[in-house]
């Protein structure tokens, strides 16, 4: 039976390029279902995600084959099984909006991920995630046990197989060492649109600053805080009449929003890293 997968690839740009690739797979029997693909002039770069059917090989001889094909162009690929869930854990702290619109979410139907567990620094979900059927591990963080925490956490990431970490309001600060393991497949939700009003409180800025935009910002986690390659943003109005609870409720709607898209996006692969900046095959 035919298998959908998805290849993307990222390279120098050069001349040809989208007829070697197609030429790739049509001598592999694949037949491209959706195709996408950017010419970055300001980097040189090549971007494109295939969606293709293929009968004829399996996905250990498909990527062994792209790795071949892949070298002469200098070229970044991946390839992944379209039914595949990606893995997934989550991370959350004490404010559950966005944990429970993802659990919802994946429950439903509308996001490819499998979530293996949920971290938390508090116990403040563990009866959401058991109405799940979802492993919860509580690890308090302390700056006096915060390496021996992430060292934990990172061992539950890896005996998980996790492709993909959510921080969904975890509000821990990530040590450049997890960061830096994490890169291109950790997640954070930041509560405003970057890069105005960091750090805490920032719907009580903003009601102080008199906003009329209030918005949340899905990025990938760095060393440099709240700077990681932006996947998705997304505002919503306000006025005078609003207070800082009618912001924060607002807010938190646009987060949970805002966090889903990303985690989907990135899920579907549709998401390649182009330096500091995202290319996004919506």
């Amino acid at each position: 039976m035919s298998q959908a997968y998805i290849l993307t690839l990222s390279c120098p740009d050069r001349l040809g390029l989208v007829h070697a690739v197609s030429g790739f797979l049509l001598e592999r029997g694949a037949n491209i279902e959706e195709a996408a693909q950017y010419n970055d002039h300001a980097t040189g770069l090549f971007f494109m995600r295939v969606r293709f059917a293929c009968a004829q090989h399996d996905a250990a001889t498909l990527r062994t084959d792209l790795q071949a094909f892949a070298e002469p162009f200098q070229m970044r690929a991946g390839l992944h099984v379209a039914s595949e869930p990606m893995r997934t854990v989550i991370m959350v702290s004490r404010e559950g909006h966005c944990l429970n619109d993802l659990l919802f979410r994946v429950k439903s139907g509308l996001l490819p991920i499998d979530v293996r567990a949920i971290i938390s620094n508090h116990r403040d979900f563990y009866q959401l995630a058991a109405s799940y059927d979802i492993p919860f591990h509580h690890i308090p963080v302390t700056a006096a046990t915060k390496a021996q925490a992430e060292a934990r956490q990172y061992e539950i990431i890896q005996q998980e197989g996790a492709e993909l970490v959510v921080l969904a309001r975890y509000m821990q600060i990530l040590s450049d060492d997890l960061c830096t393991k994490l890169a291109g497949r950790a997640i954070n939700i930041h509560h405003s649109f970057l890069p105005s009003f960091k750090g805490a409180k920032p719907y009580y800025q903003a009601h102080d600053r008199g906003v009329k935009l209030i918005g949340a910002t899905a990025h990938y986690v760095t060393a440099d805080l709240d700077e990681g390659p932006i996947i998705e943003q997304d505002v919503t109005r306000a006025d005078h009449t609003d207070t800082v609870e009618d912001l924060t409720a607002r807010g938190r709607d646009t987060e949970s929003l805002v966090l889903a898209r990303a985690v989907k996006w990135h899920s579907e692969h549709r998401v390649l890293l182009n330096g500091h900046k995202t290319v996004v095959f919506r």
